[in-house]
């Protein structure tokens, strides 16, 4: 049997979605109507949902590894979303050394991304979603939040191109963290004006301090190829922690638990048959929460950015609840397709489908849009800053070299002994060679409390700064996470163990060899503070003005902690 150029093209796209290999981006590239296969996912059951999440605002394609150091503790140990590298493949079945694994890990990556090209782009994502949606007409399209932070232009537009690219987008529901960092009034102009009418916001967590009163609606009830569906909103419990406390401070949040179960069983009584929580816990948060609130049919979640393949199944007194992560930066769309019979959730098809920009054309109406918010700053966001001969990222436990680089630019410029940067979880990553343009400085630093700042501070306060943000991390009981990653720390050595006890977690801590005294004084310097008094030239300045005096950026030594009692943790890859 012989086969025609165009029929070889196509047997390779089926190649690539079954999950053998394709190493060379020119066939990856090739016949964007074959390539487009890659994403024929049959229809199924009689309500469809549509699922991104922790976007950050990345209108444009963008290459992002995956972590290589995600530890799980106490019982998450071992477990998704806690498992990277080869575990995750073999766990989940997928290959080696295929576009599906490298969207799911870190492995080869720089080479990876160089024959897969970027992933991501709201115009690649908008043709997903209206291909998806040819084949189910009725299907919700739903945005797990931190959408509109996280770009220089979200940034500059007070998040306006990421609201009008959502409204272009289609999305029908939202849930929401980031966003509040933009401050309570814009965020509830936004809700009542640009959103009205065409997104619902929903937060059943989010009331007002003094009497209790919801701020946004809780859930909402649609009817999907005749079913009544009620999507419950869960913003970011830990908000006005994790973020200044100033942005919102009439509002409070937190997980909210029974609040939540009395508004399952309200949606219940109304007629609905299908339960689903959008939500922006995290992970172990939503798996948690699964085990604890009955009659919840799925949980969409996000807030971690764990790009997990497959539901995790959690069981309960009501029954089994279906809990799922859908990644960042805008490289996948879940698709759940439930069959919904006799008033109850009978079967379940679910896809996390990597949104590869070379197999999916541009959408030319969200293109233009793009085009459009861009223009009045492209000439600010194309400046080449640097360039750096190695490869640059974040997302980790620890210190990435993109992370590495701030640290190392504070201590420079501000003449400080030890530097902390927090341990967020966005931000795009580089290639080897690639310029560090001041879009992807930006990239990495684009909050709305910037003010890099410079503190005398005692060994013993440094000590328990390292003890809180660990607990936050590695705390066995998820409902005392409050996500992101371990603080990233420049000049300082130290040793951690996250399966301790709470303040005991951190030891060994050293400057140059010597180790830290309690009561001694040290110049720390630092960017991202959340009290409201905080003062200093913005993180940007000072990474710019390191970047534009070294030009050429070396590959960083990462100042990751010596780590005890991880050996066999399957969320750290093998050396």
């Amino acid at each position: 049997m012989s086969l025609h150029r165009r029929e070889f093209l196509q047997t390779l796209a089926y190649a690539s979605a079954a999950g053998l290999a394709l190493d060379n981006r020119a066939v990856l590239g090739a016949q964007p109507g074959a390539a487009q296969r890659l994403y024929d996912v049959p229809t199924f059951g009689n309500v469809s949902l549509l699922h991104f999440t922790d976007c950050h605002a990345q209108l444009l394609p963008a290459y992002f590894r995956e972590p290589d150091v995600n530890i799980g503790v106490g019982e998450a140990a071992g477990k998704p979303p806690h498992l990277v590298g080869e575990q995750l493949l073999k766990t989940f079945g997928i290959a080696p050394n295929t576009a599906q694994a490298h969207a799911f890990t870190h492995l080869d990556f720089a080479s990876a991304a160089r024959t897969y090209g970027r992933i991501g782009g709201f115009a690649h994502l908008a043709t997903l979603v209206k291909q998806l949606r040819g084949a189910r007409p009725n299907a919700l399209l739903l945005d797990g939040g931190d959408t509109w932070q996280g770009s220089a232009t979200a940034l500059w537009t007070h998040g306006q191109d990421m609201v009008d690219a959502c409204k272009l987008l289609g999305v029908d529901i939202m849930s929401s963290h980031w966003e509040h960092t933009l401050g309570a009034k814009r965020v509830q102009h936004v809700v009542e004006n640009d959103l009205k009418g065409r997104i619902e916001f929903v937060a059943q967590n989010i009331q007002t301090t003094d009497f209790g009163d919801p701020v946004f609606a809780p859930y909402v009830m649609r009817v999907l190829g005749g079913v009544p569906v009620a999507v419950i909103g869960q913003a970011f419990p830990y908000t006005p922690i994790a973020n200044p406390r100033y942005f919102v401070p009439d509002w409070t949040f937190g997980i909210q638990e029974e609040r939540l179960q009395k508004l399952v069983l309200e949606a219940r009584a109304k007629g609905a048959q299908l339960v689903v929580l959008l939500s922006h816990n995290g992970m172990d948060v939503d798996l948690k929460l699964a085990s604890r609130v009955t009659g919840i049919d799925a949980v969409l979640g996000g807030h971690t950015h764990d790009g997990v393949p497959a539901p995790t199944l959690v069981k309960n007194a009501g029954g089994q609840t279906l809990v799922t992560n859908a990644g960042s930066n805008g490289k996948f769309l879940g698709v759940l397709d439930v069959d919904v019979q006799g008033g109850r959730m009978r079967d379940f098809r679910y896809r996390l489908l990597p949104v590869f920009s070379n197999l999916l054309p541009a959408d030319a109406a969200m293109q233009t849009h793009i085009d459009a918010v861009r223009a009045p700053f492209k000439a600010r966001l194309d400046q080449t800053l640097a360039v750096s001969e190695g490869l640059l990222y974040r997302r980790g436990n620890f210190n990435g070299p993109w992370d590495q680089l701030i640290v190392d630019a504070l201590m420079q410029v501000k003449g400080a002994d030890i530097a902390f940067s927090p341990g967020f979880r966005w931000g795009t990553s580089l290639l080897p060679g690639q310029a560090i343009t001041r879009e992807l400085m930006m990239d990495q630093l684009a909050i709305t409390y910037p003010a890099a700042t410079v503190t005398e501070m005692g060994g013993e306060t440094i000590k328990t700064i390292l003890e809180d943000v660990a607990d936050n991390l590695f705390n066995p009981d998820p409902y005392y996470q409050q996500g992101g990653d371990m603080v990233r720390v420049g000049g300082l050595e130290y040793t951690c163990t996250p399966d301790a006890k709470a303040g005991a977690r951190i030891s060994g801590m050293r400057l140059k060899g010597r180790p830290i005294e309690a009561d001694k004084r040290y110049r720390v310097a630092g960017w991202a503070s959340v009290a409201e008094e905080a003062r200093g030239e913005a993180i940007w300045d000072v990474v710019e003005a390191w970047l534009h005096d070294q030009k050429t950026i070396k590959p960083r030594h990462l100042n990751r902690p010596t780590l005890v009692g991880v050996q066999g943790n399957l969320g750290i890859a093998a050396s």
